[in-house]
């Protein structure tokens, strides 16, 4: 493979040491190819490409691949988890509180963290995770019509 190949998610699995399976490399490309999915979401995605899979096998993967930082995990408050393929920019979330959408927004200001704490109280901090609330646009229109 050239440096400018993409790895394929069975060799993502390798490089992480990870074991190379079906449900696993069906797993990255579910979250990969969704938008915030819930687990549901994903199993669904999951058994389209691999026939039967278990809930369980599912969440024993997500955590798998969330702890490997293939993927990432987004619990907003109040709502269930959802994964998300975009990892390592640091970015943070706008999410919806009538319909719960959730979209990406780059970093608000400058380098990671994005954020400097007043006061890290001795913490060597490497990421900030912002969720920013409000209404998406579709919410916001029909509440104002």
């Amino acid at each position: 493979m050239t440096a400018s190949q993409t790895p394929t998610p069975a060799e993502e699995l390798r490089v992480v040491g990870l074991r190379v399976t079906a449900a696993r490399v069906a797993l990255l490309e579910a979250v990969r190819a969704g938008d915030h999915l819930g687990v549901e979401a994903i199993a669904s995605g999951v058994r389209d490409r691999v026939g039967h899979v278990s809930l369980q096998a599912v969440y024993e993967g997500l955590h798998a691949l969330a702890a490997a930082g293939l993927i990432r995990r987004l619990e907003p408050p109040g709502s269930p988890a959802l994964y998300e393929g975009r990892v390592g920019d640091n970015h943070h979330h706008l999410v919806c509180r009538s319909c719960g959408t959730v979209a990406d927004v780059d970093c608000a200001v400058g380098h990671a963290p994005c954020l400097t704490a007043s006061d890290d109280r001795g913490f060597a901090v490497d990421e900030a995770e912002v969720i920013y609330w409000g209404l998406c646009p579709d919410c916001s229109a029909a509440r104002s019509s």
